[in-house]
């Protein structure tokens, strides 16, 4: 079944009410006309850190959140979007306990990556490590066996603690590939119909590369799962951080891909009143992607801008998000900052909050944002015109909970009210049912203070127009009586 052209929420299992069952209510009673493209769930599986991200098993949704069957219902009536990490799995799966208690004997061994599958000894070389895109200091972690009292390390590409929680699988191993067959089949027994393959330049370990995306391994590992979704009539997106060659590369292999450039160039656009490299870049962005703003993370920077941006004027717009209250997540390895030292991989911080607050600047992003081809995926601090959590950062040391505020119902009824919040609804609802967003797209010719989309479909046309000076977005479209309408945002 194709995906719907329509906007998607992203939301965390408790973020909007506290677990699945009132999520699946507040998403009928408030939004059942608003997210007609479905909804991304973001892990609801058992885990041991990383606010799901960690996931003890895909076979079980975590109590505190519901049971697979609130996903099937949810999934009834909007199409669902899970998160697989299909890298890595916690260190408290059943998998690697078994592993921890019995080693190589454990019957579970072929999934993890000890370091003789790279080095034949062994033991680690620095100069193969020093070429790796390293999301933590080192890519392995020391576990004590328990049978034997002996040590053994295994890969692990990410994680905070040492040793890490996340627990990288072997996707050579036929074992891994049975495991990550049985989660595929019980996503479709519940109703699921995309699934986000997280982290999946990273499954490829080769020495001599940088350990991420290494082709063309890579692709014969994409085509064997996209072989086994599409025999579950179930649709693929891979999630890569990476320079935009490889989400082109992804593109012209018939993926779907997340367009990461994207929420850089409209707050560009935005603050620097300069619609010059928005419009550049929209004339030759390959069409199939998710479109967003802002997420779970935080706005890419490097390495997904690299070649494409001014380090110099970089820094500068990241100066002035942090004076709004962003913190950065950077780049660790030297060897992948750029030549200057810029180090920023993402702005972490509230869209609406890094726009000031306000309103007309805040709707002129999601209205470009919409006219932009793809599939628009809105978060849900967002979608709820969300500042920054100051409280939960403190509270928790994680930067990126700055835009991860859970709200109670309470909050969601008070954010509903909110004029900002009506007028996205609004612009949301137009996004979702004007035809002429399934036709052709066009950038029209601006001065570099404006930004003019186009789509034109059996007849019927919607225009946008963007001051970025006054930010005041107007919409012209021709409706079912062939008028001609002007809709101010």
């Amino acid at each position: 079944m194709p995906l719907k052209n329509q906007v998607q929420l992203i939301t965390y299992p408790d973020s909007l009410g506290g677990d699945l069952k009132t999520l699946k209510n507040v998403l009928i009673s408030h939004f059942s006309e608003i997210f007609k493209g479905g909804v991304h769930i973001l892990p609801p599986f058992p885990s041991s850190g990383d606010r799901g991200f960690a996931p003890i098993t895909y076979l079980e949704i975590d109590p505190s959140f519901g049971t697979w069957d609130d996903i099937r219902e949810i999934g009834e009536r909007f199409d669902i979007l899970v998160d697989l990490m299909v890298n890595h799995i916690s260190q408290k799966s059943e998998y690697f306990q078994d592993f921890l208690r019995y080693g190589r004997n454990s019957k579970y061994s072929d999934l993890f990556l000890t370091l003789d599958k790279l080095w034949e000894d062994g033991i680690p070389v620095q100069k193969d490590i020093d070429k790796m895109f390293l999301r933590r200091p080192l890519p392995y972690s020391t576990f004590q066996i328990q049978e034997s009292d002996t040590y053994e390390r295994v890969w692990t590409t990410f994680g905070k603690t040492d040793p890490s929680e996340q627990i990288d699988l072997d996707i050579r191993s036929e074992m891994t590939k049975q495991i990550l067959t049985l989660f595929f089949e019980n996503f479709k027994k519940y109703n699921v119909k995309i699934v986000r393959l997280d982290a999946v330049g990273y499954v490829i370990k080769k020495l001599g590369t940088s350990c991420f995306f290494v082709e063309p391994e890579i692709y014969d590992f994409l085509g064997w799962i996209k072989d086994l979704a599409e025999s579950l009539e179930i649709e693929l997106l891979p999630e890569v951080h990476s320079h935009h060659s490889i989400q082109y590369k992804l593109a012209e292999h018939g993926y779907w891909i997340y367009d990461f450039i994207l929420p850089y160039r409209i707050l560009q656009a935005i603050i620097n009143q300069s619609s010059v490299a928005l419009c550049d870049y929209l004339k030759t962005r390959p069409a199939k992607q998710f479109t967003m703003l802002d997420c779970h993370d935080g706005i890419p920077v490097k390495p997904d801008l690299d070649g494409l941006i001014n380090t110099t004027e970089a820094q500068e717009l990241v100066n002035i998000c942090l004076d709004r209250g962003s913190n950065l997540s950077l780049v660790l390895s030297d060897e992948h900052k750029g030549e200057d030292g810029f180090d920023v991989h993402q702005i972490r911080c509230t869209y609406y909050s890094v726009l000031n607050c306000d309103d007309d600047s805040y709707l002129a992003a999601r209205a470009i944002q919409f006219f932009v081809p793809g599939i628009p995926q809105v978060y849900y601090v967002g979608l709820l015109a969300g500042e920054n959590d100051y409280d939960r950062l403190k509270e928790t040391g994680d930067g990126r909970e700055i835009n991860r505020h859970n709200y109670t119902l309470e909050e969601i009824e008070h954010s509903l009210k909110k004029e900002v919040v009506q007028r996205l609804l609004k612009l949301i609802q137009f996004r979702n049912d004007y035809e002429a967003f399934d036709g052709e797209f066009k950038v029209k010719i601006s001065s570099k203070e404006e930004v003019r989309l186009r789509w034109d479909h059996n007849g019927k046309y919607c225009e946008l127009l963007v001051d970025l000076i006054t930010k005041r977005t107007t919409v012209q479209y021709i409706d079912e009586n062939n008028n001609l309408i002007e809709y101010i945002v």
